[in-house]
């Protein structure tokens, strides 16, 4: 059977841009196999980044401005699917994330969630000719899921082992991991995935705090690893309710975004750190905060981390994960056959070619979710 050629399209929290994916899957589950044909970070305009910021912060616009942003998304993603193709064999399917603007998890037990992504898949498959999944969380948050993570089903069977129990911890914007037991016959069911809390979010407006927009991210983690963390400081922010909550469970930009970031600036003030010092000390959170929830609510530790996500490639980060998990080793996916950078939009790739096959893509053990759903909805290439 000939692999299917999909494009996977992801745009995160950090709305860096929209990691683009060009790959040939096969197979279903156990036999599923992915090979990355070609992987590249197409960013945003900086108007049209700073209009998915300001939305993700809050600001109230008209019904017209937010489908003229709508549709700048759905445009960007089908230039980065074109663009993406060029030198290779076209693709036949497309699974599109979106762009996430708001995100609230269910509030109570029997009550139904919402997230939003921008970016709708008819006028991508419009645009591009090829058939286009998207809207991938709705199908569990009415199943009374979070939505969120979705990626653990797609980690178990590309990154999972017969011997080793792995976590798959994701940094982007917000961090979430996959805990992944080792292959038995009932392994699906053990499978846990949560949103640790803050991935870059905080680093990078901390970075664009200081530098006046200037920076947009701390580049290897350099500027945090010429300061010191206040760990007084860590332990006050480890308080917050989140980091306390059993999973299922998972956050965004509403949680730990610009306001999270200002109170955070207050609570260092007695403190008088130096910018170099409030770097460190908010990587530190992230870097205790994934740790913290692994001691909490895994069944046990790992025998191995494996990044991914641009976090992945925040060397200071990886060493202070290193430090606070002791004998744990830290890797990243690359080391195991799936790249780090491209990992989401691998994954959303696999989803909606998953979609296509009608073969169900959450877990609710992670999402919280009733029962397996369909993921995404289909939109024809209107050929």
């Amino acid at each position: 059977m000939q692999p299917t050629r999909v494009i996977g399209l992801m745009s995160g929290t950090s709305v860096d841009g929209i990691d683009t994916a060009l790959v040939d899957i096969s197979g279903t589950d156990l036999d599923l196999k992915v090979e990355l044909l070609s992987g590249e970070t197409y960013p945003y305009t900086p108007q049209l980044r700073e209009q998915i910021l300001q939305l993700g912060a809050g600001t109230a616009v008209s019904m017209a401005e937010l489908a003229a942003v709508d549709d700048a998304i759905a445009r960007a993603f089908a230039q980065a699917a074109q663009n993406i193709q060029v030198g290779h064999q076209a693709a036949t399917l497309i699974g599109s994330h979106g762009q996430t603007v708001y995100h609230r998890p269910p509030q109570a037990v029997g009550e139904l969630g919402y997230s939003f992504q921008l970016g709708r898949g008819a006028l991508i498959a419009y645009l591009t000719g090829i058939t286009t999944v998207s809207n991938f969380r709705t199908a569990d948050i009415a199943a009374h899921g979070h939505g969120a993570p979705l990626v653990p089903r797609v980690d178990a069977y590309l990154l999972s082992d017969t011997q080793e129990e792995r976590c798959i911890q994701n940094i982007g914007g917000i961090g979430n991991v996959t805990y992944l037991p080792a292959r038995s016959d009932d392994w699906l069911s053990q499978i846990r995935g949560w949103d640790t809390g803050p991935g870059n979010s905080l680093l990078d407006l901390a970075v664009q705090h200081f530098t006046n927009g200037a920076k947009s991210y701390d580049e290897n983690g350099d500027w945090a690893a010429s300061g010191t963390p206040c760990y007084p400081l860590v332990a006050q922010w480890l308080g917050h309710e989140y980091f306390h909550l059993p999973p299922p469970k998972s956050t965004g930009r509403e949680l730990f975004g610009v306001t999270y970031l200002h109170q955070c600036l207050q609570d260092s003030a007695v403190y008088e750190l130096n910018p170099a010092d409030f770097l460190a000390t908010i990587t530190e959170l992230t870097a205790a905060s994934i740790v913290h929830s692994y001691d909490t609510f895994l069944p046990r530790m790992p025998h191995k981390v494996l990044l991914c996500g641009g976090g992945s490639r925040n060397i200071y980060l990886k060493n202070r994960l290193e430090l606070l998990l002791g004998k744990v080793p830290v890797s990243t996916t690359d080391e195991f056959g799936l790249s780090a950078a491209f990992k989401e939009a691998i994954a959303f790739a696999v989803l909606g070619y998953w979609r296509n096959l009608c073969i169900p893509g959450n877990l609710p053990t992670v999402t919280g979710a009733s029962q397996e759903v369909l993921l995404g909805e289909i939109h024809g290439n209107y050929g």
